[in-house]
């Protein structure tokens, strides 16, 4: 879903959650002509939720900030929210899988995961990457297999929803997720020297005060930044506006509390830092396509 664009004009898209089920996504592409973009409209865009690529065969290209990647076999790409990212056709003899996802995917009902997600050691390896968003792993030979096997596992749970089977998609991707930290192992150091201190810092603010009227003058003010430095700054790194993680974060929780207890959505609103519960309400149907009241009633069933 198209939800915003970034200063450059680079449409964003966002996951779309559906009540009830896992929030993971999967694309399979192969052949002639089939863009390694899962199927976005915009061949240039960029997204809010994690990427995960593997290649089986050669073929294609990918380009992010405007550095090129041929894919060759073996290839594993981990691509961070809020990069631009320009796919290329896929030739003839390649295949490959993608699985995206929300950051929250691995702890939904942890308070903060949405914004804490860079320190989660599974999704560590995502945080920056090399120069444009993006880090290419090497799979070795004798893993490939069991990759593979993960992918076509992950594809057929979410198509045939078996009994058990959101757990199955979480356990798969998470199976995944830990082979991609162990690859990554050689270049975590890297990856903490150029880590964000003051987008730590942003969603530390957003963390403790999400709850109560803030603004981006108020994280800006508390940063000692200018807010106009501070939007700048916060949009090149992540595609996104300060509000926006505001309101992001007290989407997260809204959908916990929706998940979780009976609170009117009155009290819920004023849980999640909203005065006017009318706004409320309206800010949830625009980014969730159902009323507060009818997500719940949705997930229950």
């Amino acid at each position: 879903m198209l939800k915003a664009r970034r200063p450059d004009g680079t449409p964003i898209y966002s996951y779309v959650r559906v009540p009830g089920l896992p929030p993971v996504g999967i694309a399979r592409f192969h052949g002639t002509n089939h863009p390694a973009g899962f199927g976005l409209a915009d061949r240039v865009h960029a997204h809010d939720f994690l990427v995960l690529s593997y290649f089986e065969r050669d073929g294609g290209w990918v380009r992010v900030e405007g550095r090129t990647w041929r894919l060759d076999a073996g290839d594993a790409f981990v691509l961070a929210p809020g990069e631009a990212i320009e796919p290329g056709l896929i030739d003839g003899g390649a295949a490959g899988w993608a699985t995206f996802f929300p950051p929250d995917v691995l702890e939904p009902r942890t308070p903060g995961a949405f914004l804490s997600w860079r320190a989660h050691p599974l999704l560590f390896p995502f945080v920056g990457g090399a120069p444009g968003g993006v880090q290419r792993l090497r799979v070795p030979p004798v893993d490939r297999a069991s990759w593979v096997g993960h992918f076509t596992a992950l594809d057929r749970e979410l198509r045939e929803r078996r009994d058990g089977y959101n757990e199955a998609v979480l356990a798969h991707l998470r199976l995944l997720l830990v082979g991609v930290s162990r690859l990554a192992a050689d270049v975590t150091g890297d990856l903490v020297l150029r880590d964000e201190p003051l987008l730590a810092r942003v969603f530390e603010l957003i963390e403790q005060r999400y709850d109560q009227p803030i603004s981006l003058h108020d994280v800006a003010s508390a940063l000692g930044l200018s807010a106009g430095h501070l939007t700048t700054v916060v949009g090149r790194k992540t595609g996104r506006t300060v509000q926006q993680w505001i309101t992001e974060r007290r989407m997260a929780e809204a959908r916990r509390l929706l998940a979780s207890t009976d609170l009117t959505v009155e009290a819920l609103a004023g849980r999640v830092g909203f005065r006017d519960v009318s706004y409320f309400i309206k800010t949830f149907k625009r980014d969730h396509g159902a009323t507060p009241l009818a997500w719940r009633r949705a997930g229950r069933h």
